[in-house]
């Protein structure tokens, strides 16, 4: 079993940067893919960033690319959401999530893979 928790959510203006943290207890992530999802109020939970157990590969939809930044630190159990250049559209409740894989370089965007999920941190961007 493996416990997530979320934090470094908060208010932040258009233009501005946060950094995410996803902590995981229980369970090494060493053995898991990671991702990072959002939920906008009245929206489905979207994809944000995925990134592989061995951290060599990472993927990003086209609407954070370039701006977002997933991270992993296996010996601390911990992964990072790097977002820069935020705008008032990326607000929503920010989730990370694990799945464990037996690959070290495959990473899943689809919610319905991932087996544990965290709390969520709020993410509010003003104009």
């Amino acid at each position: 079993q493996v416990q997530l928790v979320e934090s470094g959510g908060g208010l932040v203006q258009a233009g501005g940067s946060l950094r995410l943290s996803c902590a995981a207890s229980g369970r090494t992530i060493s053995n898991y893919a990671m991702g990072w999802f959002r939920q906008a109020p009245g929206k489905e939970r979207e994809f944000v960033a995925a990134i592989s157990k061995s951290g060599g590969t990472t993927y990003y939809p086209d609407s954070v690319k370039g701006r977002f930044t997933i991270s992993r630190d296996n010996a601390k159990d911990t992964v990072y959401l790097q977002m820069n250049s935020l705008k008032p559209e990326d607000t929503a409740v920010y989730y990370c999530a694990a799945v464990w894989t037996f690959s070290s370089s495959h990473y899943y965007t689809d919610r319905s893979a991932y087996n544990y999920w965290g709390q969520g941190t709020q993410v509010t961007v003003s104009s």
